[in-house]
């Protein structure tokens, strides 16, 4: 007789078990949150809780669409750039007399700021004076000897020859009294140069050299530097694709608005307009520069300050407006939740288009008076019932 031996049969894994037990759990919690109390049965209380309150009521920010004015801008980074900024140096050599002027003092074109000793010039005029006297007097004796000489000449009691070295040396002495007459001009010049003027109306800087120090006209660091403040202008960029829209403009003829923001963009600097714009494009940043003209004169522009420099293309009327937070981007695109009399919110398609300030243009998808959700979309689903606040938090009166 034959014994077989038979294998022991293997012992499932105790993991079946453990799974076949979750699942009977995964099982008994969905029964009872769809099967059994967290189901409206026929007959039953509504859902929404006990006593049948119905749905929850959310509580949003709302505000209508409105027909206003879209202004098309555009903006660049400027630098407060001055139409003239001047070094005041000394066109002479000499000691610095006096400083007539204040740092930070607001000086006119021509006005005296400093002034140089000149003595040395003076007395230089007094010695092209006495040379240019000397010379004259040689001149006059000179003409009357070449007219004594004209007279003899013609009756043969003098050779032509010194006749003509008369009317030569008289030429001399004519030259020698324009070189004296230059020579005095120029001293004069020198002694006005050592009166050291304004050559721009601004404001000047800080002062560079004082009083009792010798100055002279090769000197690089002059006196001063005057910044020319009002008008001032603003030098900013621009894309290159966005030039065709300001060259038309400004070949029309256009006189286009330029206002200055500060680093924020939050407050208005000051109001001015485009002047003119570069003739090349910058090819290393693919912008071209503008400069826009301002009036400036309560100074609230300083020179080499950053500004934001926005440009305005165009107004367009009659556009639908609605706050910039109304609508949402999915997806599916551009959404916004819209709330009827009922005070039911249903979310809708819109199509937007330029931003103007806070507001965008709703190109379609709103009329004018309808209301939307500024605040608390993101808790609403279509059909939910809502509370209109104001912005302000007071409830809000019905569409």
């Amino acid at each position: 007789m034959t014994i077989r031996h038979e294998e022991p049969r293997p012992r499932r894994p105790l993991r079946w078990l453990f799974m076949g037990l979750a699942a009977i759990a995964v099982v008994g919690f969905f029964w009872r949150q769809y099967g059994g109390d967290g189901l409206a049965q026929p007959g039953g209380p509504p859902p929404g809780g006990p006593g049948g309150m119905g749905p929850q009521v959310v509580s949003v920010t709302t505000a209508p669409a409105r027909v206003g004015t879209a202004a098309v801008t555009l903006s660049g980074i400027g630098t407060v750039t001055p139409l003239r900024t001047v070094t005041v140096k000394s066109r002479v050599d000499g000691e610095l007399m006096e400083v007539l002027f204040e740092e930070g003092q607001l000086v006119k074109e021509g006005q005296l700021l400093a002034r140089i000793d000149p003595r040395s010039y003076a007395a230089q005029l007094d010695q092209y004076q006495g040379q240019l006297a000397k010379d004259t007097a040689l001149l006059e004796n000179a003409k009357a000897d070449l007219t004594r000489y004209d007279n003899l000449s013609k009756k043969d009691m003098v050779a032509g020859q010194t006749r003509d070295t008369q009317a030569s040396l008289v030429r001399q002495y004519e030259a020698a009294i324009r070189t004296d007459k230059g020579l005095i001009d120029n001293a004069k010049l020198q002694i006005e140069y050592s009166r050291i003027t304004a050559p721009v109306t601004g404001r000047v800087g800080l002062r560079k050299v004082d009083a009792g120090n010798m100055i002279k006209a090769a000197d690089s660091t002059g006196l001063c530097v005057i910044t020319q403040v009002s008008p001032i202008s603003v030098l900013f960029t621009l894309p290159e694709d966005q030039l065709p829209q300001v060259a038309t403009r400004l070949r029309a003829g256009e006189k286009l608005p330029v206002t200055a923001y500060d680093r924020t963009m939050t407050k208005a600097l000051a109001k001015g307009t485009l002047a003119t714009l570069d003739n090349q494009i910058d090819t290393a940043t693919g912008t071209v520069k503008l400069r826009a003209i301002f009036d400036n004169a309560d100074e609230a522009l300083f020179p080499n300050q950053f500004v934001n420099a926005e440009l305005l293309l165009e107004e367009r009327e009659g556009v639908l407006l609605v706050p910039a937070a109304a609508v949402q981007r999915g997806p599916k695109g551009a959404r916004a939740y819209v709330v009827d009399a009922s005070g039911l919110a249903a979310s809708r398609p819109v199509t937007v288009g330029l931003a103007v300030g806070q507001d965008v243009v709703i190109e379609s998808g709103l009329k004018a008076g309808e209301v939307v959700v500024v605040e608390g979309a993101d808790r609403l689903r279509d059909g939910a019932k809502v509370e209109a606040r104001n912005a302000g938090g007071a409830v809000a009166a019905k569409p």
